[in-house]
């Protein structure tokens, strides 16, 4: 069902070559790509028609316009569970008090004397944000990538869901109910690399983003490089991915479901425990057999992704030695649920999100925990962090000097200017100053 790799009884390599020895997915976003450009192409030339056309080939349905109607998105909302309903605005609560405290105040630095630079906050104008919709629907998407980007002040937020044939051509009801509670009345019924395409080129319903943020498969990664440097994005977003690091003392039940949560996203999704516990190994590979046996989705997605060559238990020496190998392998998702599992987290340096101790599963971290789940996949989190207020921020220098004190640094500057062989840099100092550079005044 899942494969073991014994990394004990050898010194562990450095860097790439401890990556090499772990589990990853096959997910070749520039194959993706080749075949995305001609779909974005065809939106930026006919606009909503593509869209409308593209939906019927990839959605099977056929659409009258992309825009959701207002009264959709009520009706929605005034038909969804109670129970559902109640739970999506508690982790709206909590998500909300963990992003406003992300905000950036100005910064103000006194370099010298009448010489300053400060250092402001502005949100982008428009953002485009995505919420899957194709083997489950993600309401708690919409959350993570509206309140971030509603508490960092953007004022024109958008969101595309893929349309539903089971729901006439809209997105996801529950999906439409997320919108509504989070006050985002501007939503498109377009899905894949296409509703990228809809945001950075802008159609006659849609206006262009700046941004375009939120998870998906694929031909939405394809997308979003296709469009960096014409529109600002997350990330890349890969299969899903737990990584567990785990002593002797965990709970083999907790982690194999641990496991299973994650694996029951996608077949391509990433499951890997690193223990230096080999009875530990043993009692999760007996777990994960029984569990699977009574799970759904088990042939679609949960046996596959546990039996792919990006799932794995990972045998170690001892847990310094699996602090390494989880560091390697920067996780978007990193339990610890070892006996000193907090301060262990303090040292973790590559993971998108670190949850700590047998009372903090990723499942937490998915829906209710406050923090966000648009996190960076494919090892990419040992450079990249997961969305939040600061991704839909934007710091501007403001930068402010009296004669005097651009004067003390003039020689300095017009040396500098020199150096470079950039002698009008220079003469730009000059000119302020008769062309002549004054003594300094200190």
């Amino acid at each position: 069902m899942i494969s073991r790799i014994d990394l004990r009884g050898a010194a562990l390599p450095e860097g790439t070559a401890l990556r090499a020895l772990l589990p990853r997915a096959d997910f070749d976003v520039s194959a993706a790509l080749e075949k995305v450009r001609p779909l974005c192409e065809d939106v930026r030339h006919r606009g909503d028609a593509a869209l409308i056309e593209l939906a019927q080939r990839f959605d099977g349905v056929r659409l009258e316009r992309v825009r959701v109607p207002d009264e959709a998105l009520d009706q929605a909302l005034a038909a969804l569970d109670p129970e559902v309903r109640a739970a999506l605005e508690e982790s709206i609560r909590r998500a909300r008090l963990v992003h406003r405290e992300q905000r950036r105040d100005p910064h103000r630095v006194q370099v010298v004397p009448g010489g300053s630079v400060t250092e402001k906050w502005v949100p982008v104008e428009r953002v485009g944000l995505y919420a899957p919709g194709g083997r489950s629907v993600y309401p708690s998407s919409v959350i993570m990538n509206a309140v971030p980007a509603q508490e960092a002040g953007v004022a024109s937020i958008a969101l595309a869901s893929p349309p539903q044939a089971e729901f006439g051509g809209l997105p996801h009801p529950t999906i439409l109910a997320a919108c509504a509670l989070l006050d985002v009345r501007e939503v498109y019924a377009v899905g894949g690399a296409q509703a990228v395409a809809m945001f950075a080129y802008g159609t006659r319903s849609c206006a262009p983003a700046n941004m375009v943020t939120g998870p998906g498969n694929i031909w939405v990664a394809a997308a979003k490089r296709y469009f960096t440097g014409r529109i600002g994005i997350d990330t890349e977003a890969g299969p899903t991915e737990i990584a567990i690091l785990a002593d002797d003392g965990a709970d083999a039940e907790h982690v194999a479901a641990d496991l299973i949560s994650q694996a029951e996203h996608d077949p391509l999704a990433a499951a890997v425990l690193v223990t230096d516990s080999a009875r530990l190994a043993d009692a999760v590979e007996k777990e994960l057999a029984t569990q699977v046996a009574a799970s759904r989705h088990v042939e679609d997605r949960i046996a596959p992704a546990l039996a792919g060559r990006q799932s794995a238990l990972v045998l170690v020496d001892g847990v310094e030695e699996g602090l390494r190998v989880v560091d390697a392998y920067g996780a978007e998702h990193l339990e610890i649920q070892t006996r000193d599992a907090a301060a262990l987290a303090e040292r973790v340096r590559n993971a998108g999100a670190i949850f700590v101790g047998p009372y903090a599963p990723v499942s937490l971290g998915d829906y209710c925990a406050g923090s966000n789940h648009v996190l960076p996949t494919g090892g990419c989190a040992c450079h990249s962090s997961g969305l939040s207020v600061q991704s839909f921020l934007r710091g501007i220098h403001i930068v402010d000097y009296t004669r005097d004190a651009l004067a003390d640094v003039a020689h300095h500057v017009v040396t500098l200017a020199e150096a470079e062989d950039l002698p009008a840099h220079g003469a730009a100092i000059k000119a302020r100053f008769g062309w002549k550079v004054p003594e300094t005044t200190t």
